[in-house]
């Protein structure tokens, strides 16, 4: 039984090399980004808990536009790593740009989004029930913050549109090395501008921590692309990538098929989550703060199983183009194992470290203590978060973007909003036990996930030659 269980599931010293040259860097990357943002969060916690809490909800406004860009560059991204792994670097730079067309229609939807509907996307989170916090300074803090954070996002969906195709080739060293100076940029601006050089630079506040981030996305955006471009033989796609913008109508099609439903569920996905936040946000601000802090920790820890997840949709997205199906399978099962032993392993240490975390605030104790009830119940469900990630990738590598949209946003949006909705408005139950029940909803998405990467409908090659 154990030569069976290790053939299945435990990869040989080769295997684990080639997927930890792939995660380390990616892990680290995103490490060294959350941990910033970890600082970044922690400084502004020092300001008040009115400050925290309008950067908190920005920051939620934010990552609903960085899924949807992940969203808009994954769709093309499915070919681009399959056309890679054919060899076919014509394909690839039709995906390329394709990713191009999306991640610009993304942002100018966003800047109108937010330039023109900021009040009443800050408002969604802010209720007057509760005991701590004045929501009007909360919404002056966050329409500061946001009005400079738009800065950044054109810089950063091109910096995205470049690190998804380079990551497709294999070369996630350099999107790593962008980001650690991106991120050493940031925390020193933070530290300079949040609270000032006394006689030099006055302290701005959540201003400066705007400022900083945004000039950090354009040192990001710089690097990428300069560095595809100065290094052509290992991009090929890159060159003559402009000469035209032209992409064939079947390739077009495919990626509209096969892509559009991926960004469409990113989209859906990312803006459920937010939803789910905002449910939350009914039980007042001492809520919304706390939530913040737990995130914070959250975010850092589930590097992990996010970036493994991530190694999936390129190690087995590659066999797949090279029509390597038995291989993508095994592949397949060695990677999910080892993402949810060690998100295992990541979730013990966030329990027994997690709840010094928010002593680190300078906001009310009742806050900090339903932080550290929020990072618990977080930590538990991680190996669960882990698995279903997996599952995700999995049906996604393989082109089955419809079934990842049921798995993924409709699942969100039928199942875990309305009980989430229905817990927070109209039971008088702790937000505690609310925060918990609803967490655990990951416990139906984990069954069906299994079976539908039991079942093999994503082993499928969609860069064949008959297109």
């Amino acid at each position: 039984m154990w030569k069976s269980f290790k053939t299945k599931f435990i990869g040989d010293k080769e295997f684990y090399h080639r997927v930890l040259y792939l995660a380390i860097p990616m892990i680290v990357q995103n490490a060294i980004t959350s941990f910033v943002s970890f600082l970044d969060n922690i400084m502004v916690g020092q300001i008040g808990t009115e400050q925290m809490s309008g950067v908190a909800i920005i920051n939620q406004l934010m990552f609903v536009f960085n899924i949807c860009i992940f969203g808009g560059v994954s769709g093309a991204g499915i070919f681009g790593t399959q056309f890679f792994g054919k060899g076919d670097y014509e394909g690839q730079k039709h995906a390329f740009r394709f990713k191009l067309y999306a991640s610009t229609a993304i942002t100018v939807l966003a800047l109108c989004l937010f330039g023109f509907r900021n009040v009443e996307l800050i408002s969604l989170y802010l209720s007057d029930s509760g005991s701590v916090g004045d929501i009007t300074l909360a919404l002056k803090y966050g329409r500061e913050y946001l009005g400079i954070m738009m800065f950044g996002l054109a810089p950063f969906a091109l910096a995205q549109t470049y690190i998804s195709s380079i990551r497709e080739t294999g070369h996630t060293f350099v999107p790593m090395l962008a980001g650690i100076i991106a991120v050493a940029t940031n925390l020193i601006l933070d530290v300079v501008l949040i609270f000032g050089i006394p006689g030099i630079i006055p302290a701005m506040g959540v201003s400066g921590a705007a400022i900083a981030t945004v000039i950090a996305r354009f040192i990001e955006c710089i690097i990428v692309v300069a560095w595809t471009h100065l290094h052509a033989g290992k991009n090929p796609y890159i060159i003559g990538a402009y000469r035209s913008l032209r992409i064939p109508g079947h390739t077009l099609k495919s990626i509209i098929i096969k892509g559009v439903p991926l960004m469409i569920n990113e989209m859906l996905w990312a803006s459920g989550m937010t939803v789910i936040v905002q449910c939350y946000a009914v039980r007042g601000l001492e809520v919304v703060a706390a939530q913040n802090i737990s995130s914070t920790i959250t975010n850092l820890f589930n590097i992990v199983y996010i970036q493994l997840g991530s190694c999936i949709s390129i190690v087995v997205g590659q066999f797949l183009g090279a029509g390597k199906v038995e291989e993508a399978r095994d592949a397949d099962n060695k990677m999910i194992f080892f993402s949810v032993g060690c998100c295992t392993l990541v979730s013990a240490v966030m329990i027994l470290f997690g709840r010094f975390f928010p002593a680190i605030y300078n906001t009310e104790e009742s806050i900090k203590e339903l932080a550290r009830i929020f990072i618990v119940i977080s930590a538990l469900v991680m190996p669960l978060c882990a698995f279903s990630h997996c599952a995700y990738f999995t049906l996604r590598s393989g082109g089955k973007t419809g079934i990842t949209f049921l798995f993924d946003s409709v699942y969100t949006w039928i199942l875990v909003i309305p009980f989430a909705y229905l817990l927070a408005n109209h039971t008088s139950l702790p937000i505690t036990t609310i925060f918990f029940l609803v967490q655990f909803t990951e416990l139906i998405k984990v069954i069906i996930g299994y079976f539908m990467v039991k079942s093999g409908v994503w082993v499928q090659n969609i860069v064949n030659d008959k297109g």
